[in-house]
């Protein structure tokens, strides 16, 4: 029985039936992986170094959401809706990545069930995060507090 897998971190045992599938691209400090508003290509596994992922807020003007490492997975959310990239991830540092294309992480899924909770978790997990980090923008102290909905209408 494996571990408990780290949040957004996929488990040893999936990691190892992945193997087959992902091809190893390396990135140089500064080089895009994807761009928000691009069409989804497949999953990221970061395997060594930092990436940025930046969120566009306006014209040329990006705010930086986080910084994540090794074990993390980027564009899961996209690659299971088949929706545009909503981010744009950038090497901080030499990355490694191991990179899925859409298609066949999607029939690796439906051809592994047994992993398809853990994918649910993940996307839960990333969910969960972003409620959290919108909550703390909207709660910011310098930020004015919004009136209720029923005060705007009167």
């Amino acid at each position: 029985m494996s571990s408990q897998p780290t949040p957004r971190k996929l488990s040893p045992d999936l990691l190892q039936s992945l193997q087959g599938i992902k091809s190893v691209r390396r990135f140089p400090k500064g080089a895009t992986l994807f761009q928000q508003g691009s069409e989804v290509a497949g999953v990221y596994l970061v395997e060594s170094g930092e990436v940025r992922v930046l969120l566009s807020t306006g014209q040329s003007q990006r705010q930086l959401l986080e910084v994540v490492g090794a074990g993390t997975v980027l564009g899961l959310s996209e690659c299971m809706s088949g929706e545009k990239y909503r981010i744009t991830a950038e090497a901080g540092e030499p990355t490694t990545v191991a990179f899925i294309p859409r298609a066949w992480f999607l029939e690796f899924l439906r051809e592994h069930a047994e992993y398809c909770m853990e994918v649910v978790r993940l996307l839960s997990e990333d969910l969960h995060g972003l409620y959290h980090k919108f909550r703390s923008i909207g709660a910011h102290p310098g930020r004015p507090r919004q009136r209720p909905l029923d005060e705007q209408l009167s």
